[in-house]
């Protein structure tokens, strides 16, 4: 067996750095050990997320505590020997013996797992996977980033033995779980929820604490870590502007024309505007939704933001009546939101995190908590619709000027859950409360989302801005 190439050393130097990294609870851990349980080699495993949600780090520790041994390729360092071996993919046997010589790493037939890591970076090894699937040897796991951009998968033929699981950024549970608080905040919620029963204010007000420490931090790894070696969200902010410059870039490389950067970057100002949908026209000149269509769907399928659309029909299957050309953009992960929301300064200064974590928000703030929420519905699995509808008169006429709207519609078995965010306390709930007149019999429950302790009003149940995940069906 020759040295070790440059790829290997490289290969082990990065590893050697990722170790020393903290390794945190991911809830997708148990997504990716049923994955291997039930699939027993009949389909890879892909991981998709942004970039910087953590899928290398899982997906190293994944194969280091469940496998016997493994090879890691990442196609952003890897060299053009390794890359060449893919020519050679139909003859199994040379490609083996070739990647096992050149990686130093012995691979035992289905106890070992191969990893392409940013395999959108290098397509012939996805095209790959078919024929590696069906060889059955080894198990195999891809993680990407911008997975369906049409550069990134032109020419080739996309695998269907693939089993696809989405990652996000860290959620208030696995949050909890990384600042070392105890274990049982979630399952107390559960049964709080469950039973309709009060918390209690002092409870109530150290969850808010820890919400609101969540939502400045935010759920990328590498952020969460700044603040727990640091505790100086000055460190925090400094992790977060270069991933959103690292998202900024990604979008100029997908997108030459700069539009998919500036409706990236206008996010905060969109929501703050408080209007019924995203203005595409307000960020771009002359621009609508219908024009930059791909551009959005390219920006959706990064998974940095999260779209809610209109849903015209109020029901189940609320995706084959939407409307996606009306939609509400939300970052994927609010800490990024609130640093992008003040870019205009050299850097989100500490004084202002304190303020807002000693829930001293100014009410013109109150968007961050919508796009917390949307953060939290959307890692339960949910996809994000909203409603507007029209006032009326006690006589049915209709009055244009005044407009409700629902923040978020949920799907729950037949019927459907109605929910409106509010930054703090609650004096009415107007449009709950029209949505309840117009559409009753398709309501299972209908929520409110506020600062304060849960308690019934009448036929909706108020709730702690935290149980979002848990009205969601967050497990």
């Amino acid at each position: 067996m020759r040295f070790p190439t440059f790829f290997l050393l490289l290969q082990r130097a990065i590893k050697w750095q990722t170790m020393k990294e903290q390794i945190f609870k991911r809830k997708v851990y148990s997504k990716m050990l049923q994955w291997k349980t039930q699939s027993r080699g009949s389909s890879a495993l892909l991981l998709k997320g942004a970039r910087r949600v953590g899928k290398s780090t899982i997906v190293k520790e994944f194969a280091e505590r469940e496998y016997h041994s493994y090879i890691a390729i990442d196609f952003s360092v890897a060299d053009e020997e390794i890359k060449s071996l893919f020519s050679y993919i139909s003859r199994m046997d040379y490609f083996f013996l070739r990647l096992q010589t050149m990686c130093g790493v012995t691979l035992e037939a289905r106890r070992s797992v191969i990893i392409f890591d940013e395999v959108q970076l290098f397509p012939p090894a996805r095209q790959a996977i078919k024929h590696l699937v069906a060889d059955g040897r080894y198990d195999y796991i891809e993680t990407g980033s911008l997975l369906s951009i049409k550069k990134n998968v032109k020419g080739i033929v996309i695998p269907s033995e693939e089993t696809r699981v989405n990652m996000y950024p860290m959620d208030f549970e696995e949050f909890l779980w990384a600042t070392n608080e105890d274990g049982n905040t979630m399952a107390l919620l559960r049964y709080a929820f469950g039973e309709q029963l009060p918390l209690g204010d002092g409870v109530n007000r150290e969850l808010l604490r820890r919400l609101r420490l969540y939502m400045l931090v935010g759920g990328m790894p590498q952020a969460v870590e700044a603040y727990i070696a640091n505790n100086n969200f000055e460190a925090v902010d400094r992790v977060k502007r270069s991933i959103l410059e690292l998202y900024a870039d990604d979008f100029r490389r997908i997108d030459p024309t700069g539009k998919a950067s500036r409706l990236f970057l206008s996010i905060p100002s969109e929501l703050s505007r408080n209007t019924m949908r995203y203005k595409v026209g307000s960020v771009i000149e002359n621009a609508t939704a219908g024009r930059v269509a791909e551009v959005l769907m390219d920006m959706e399928d990064s998974m940095t933001v999260n779209f809610a659309y209109h849903a015209n029909d109020p029901n189940v299957g609320m995706a084959l009546h939407a409307d996606y050309t009306h939609f509400k953009m939300y970052l994927g992960d609010t800490g990024l939101f609130v640093t992008l929301a003040f870019m205009d300064r050299d850097f989100t200064d500490n004084d202002l995190y304190r303020r807002l974590l000693s829930d001293k928000l100014p009410a013109d703030l109150g968007y961050v908590y919508e796009n917390l929420v949307a953060q939290m519905l959307r890692a339960a699995g949910n996809a994000l619709f909203y409603y507007t509808f029209k006032a009326r008169t006690e006589e049915g006429v209709v009055t244009p000027e005044k407009q409700y709207e629902i923040d978020f519609l949920l799907s729950q078995g037949k019927k459907i859950c109605p929910i409106e965010v509010k930054s703090s306390g609650y004096k009415t709930h107007k449009s709950l409360d029209k949505f309840i007149e117009k559409y009753l019999g398709r309501i299972a429950s209908s929520y409110l989302l506020y600062t304060k302790d849960i308690q019934r009003d009448k036929n909706i149940l108020c709730l702690p801005l935290y149980m979002a995940a848990v009205v969601s069906g967050n497990k």
